[in-house]
């Protein structure tokens, strides 16, 4: 996988982006979890694409993306003249074009079940969102725990807890890791932020989660990341 950032050649970068083969439009890492998603997904399960990393909370971050996406968000997949701008619809596309790489689970209810979390992740926990946003750098045990939020904690904890118990044998939620469990990566990075605490099984499949390689790496390389989006940083509880 080759990383770009955009330059002031947008023209270039779009042309090159269009290609055969894949590209993924992505924000951030330490701040950008809709990037995640998608970006863990490919990278858990080996499926070769250009990166191109737009900046968040420039003065040119909206042109940038536009270049890409009317939608004006990242993530993005380019696939030829195909343009995905949505995270679970990424993650469904490549599911279909790798069939072999069961990026899904296989058994049928399991694999309902995981696209029901994914899509409840997906349209819900907008208290987690706004009042413990990702930002995987930060250390901020206890803060951001407003009622909607802990709501919400205890709802991914139950879901986690029922997937576990059921399918995933005390590995991933589904026992192999899968899209739903790339879908949750960024709770775990938010919870180990915000320093939640969680039932004994549920900090072990966080650990798990965290030394996935695909995980592992993006974790990295946002903590590589030397860019800061004011906003972001800004918007973080106190």
């Amino acid at each position: 996988m080759q990383t770009t950032i955009l330059d002031p050649s947008l023209t270039q970068t779009l042309a090159a982006a269009r290609e055969p083969g894949l590209t993924l439009i992505i924000g951030n890492k330490n701040y950008s979890s809709w990037s995640m998603r998608p970006w863990v997904a490919m990278t858990a399960f080996g499926i070769p694409f250009q990166e191109v990393r737009v900046l968040l909370d420039q003065s040119d971050t909206a042109t940038k993306i536009a270049e890409y996406s009317a939608c004006g968000r990242v993530p993005v997949l380019l696939a030829g003249e195909i343009t995905i701008w949505d995270s679970l619809a990424i993650c469904e596309y490549l599911a279909e074009q790798f069939p072999d790489k069961h990026m899904w689970p296989q058994d049928v209810a399991a694999r309902a079940m995981a696209r029901c979390i994914c899509a409840e992740m997906h349209s819900g926990f907008t208290g987690l969102r706004t009042d413990m946003s990702m930002n995987i750098k930060a250390k901020l045990p206890g803060r951001g725990r407003t009622a909607a939020a802990q709501a919400d904690i205890g709802r991914i904890s139950e879901i986690w807890e029922e997937c576990l118990s059921r399918f995933g044998h005390h590995q991933f939620l589904f026992g192999d890791f899968s899209i739903a469990d790339a879908y949750f990566a960024p709770v775990v990075m938010r919870f180990r932020t915000y320093g939640v605490s969680l039932a004994p099984a549920l900090n072990a499949y966080c650990e798990r989660v965290q030394a996935h390689p695909a995980v592992a790496r993006w974790i990295a390389e946002a903590l590589a990341e030397t860019e800061v989006a004011a906003k972001h940083d800004a918007e973080l509880p106190e």
